[in-house]
C-alpha cells in the first residue's frame, strides 16, 4: 500500500473488518458475540452457522415447500376440473333434443361443478326451445361486452339469465354461442363472488360452449317455440 492510499480514512465497514482481523482470537472466544452474529464454533474451532442462520435457512425452506404445495394443489384442481369437464361432455352428447340439452347444461353445473345453475340463451324474435332463455337482439353484447367471447367474475348484467335464482348468484362464467345463425350465450353461476374471477382462464367453459353448439345442430330448429 502506498503512502497516499494509507492516508485515506477507512469507511466503517473496513474499520470493522480490520478490528475483527486484529482481534480474531478475542472474537472467537466471545460466545455472546458469536451468538448475536448467528455463528458458533464447532469442536474443531471452525466457525459454523448458529441458530439465527439456521432459522433463516429453515424459513427459506418452508417458503419453498409452501410454494411447491400451492403449485401441487393448483395442478390437482386443474386435473379434477378437466376430468369433470370430460364427464360433462359425455352427458351433453347424450341429449335427446334442444330442451334436454338445456336441462343437461343446468344439471352438470349443479352436480359436476357444485354451482348454482347453468343456462343457455339465444337472441332473436323467433323464439327458443323449452328450457332456453330468450334474449333481445344485441343483448349478448350487453351481457358479455361488445366483441368479447368470454367473461368471468361478477357481472350484474347477467343476473337476469338466472331468473328466480338471481339473488343468490355471486359470480358467473359466460361464453358467447352461435347457434342456427343466432347469437347466444352459455352461462354458469356460482354462489360466491370468488367462484369465478376475471383473472381465471375460460378455456374449459369455452370447450363446453363449443360442445353445446355442435350438439344443438343435430335437430331441426323450431322457430317460434316457447321461451
Amino acid at each position: 500500500m502506498d503512502a497516499r492510499a494509507a492516508a485515506q480514512p477507512l469507511d466503517e465497514t473496513e474499520m470493522v473488518k480490520v478490528v475483527l482481523r486484529t482481534h480474531r482470537e478475542a472474537v472467537m472466544q466471545d460466545a455472546a458475540l458469536l451468538a448475536e452474529l448467528g455463528l458458533r464454533l464447532d469442536a474443531a474451532n471452525i466457525v459454523d452457522f448458529g441458530p439465527v442462520a439456521l432459522s433463516r435457512v429453515a424459513a427459506a425452506h418452508e417458503r419453498e415447500s409452501s410454494q411447491r404445495k400451492r403449485l401441487e394443489a393448483i395442478s390437482a384442481a386443474n386435473f379434477a376440473a378437466q376430468t369433470r369437464t370430460h364427464a360433462s361432455v359425455i352427458e351433453l352428447l347424450e341429449a335427446r333434443d334442444h330442451a334436454d340439452l338445456a336441462r343437461r347444461v343446468d344439471d352438470i353445473a349443479r352436480t359436476q361443478f357444485d354451482l348454482v345453475a347453468g343456462v343457455v340463451a339465444l337472441e332473436g324474435p323467433e323464439g327458443v326451445p323449452g328450457g332456453w332463455r330468450a334474449l333481445a337482439e344485441g343483448q349478448v353484447d350487453l351481457i358479455l361486452g361488445r366483441r368479447r367471447q368470454a367473461r368471468m367474475g361478477v357481472a350484474p348484467t347477467a343476473l337476469g339469465l338466472f331468473g328466480d335464482l338471481a339473488p343468490v348468484v355471486g359470480s358467473v362464467a359466460m361464453v358467447r354461442l352461435a347457434v342456427a345463425g343466432r347469437g347466444g350465450v352459455i352461462a354458469f353461476a356460482g354462489g360466491e363472488s370468488g367462484a369465478f374471477t376475471a383473472d381465471m382462464g375460460a378455456e374449459l367453459v369455452t370447450f363446453l360452449a363449443r360442445v353445446v353448439e355442435r350438439t344443438a345442430r343435430r335437430w331441426p330448429w323450431e322457430k317460434g317455440a316457447p321461451a
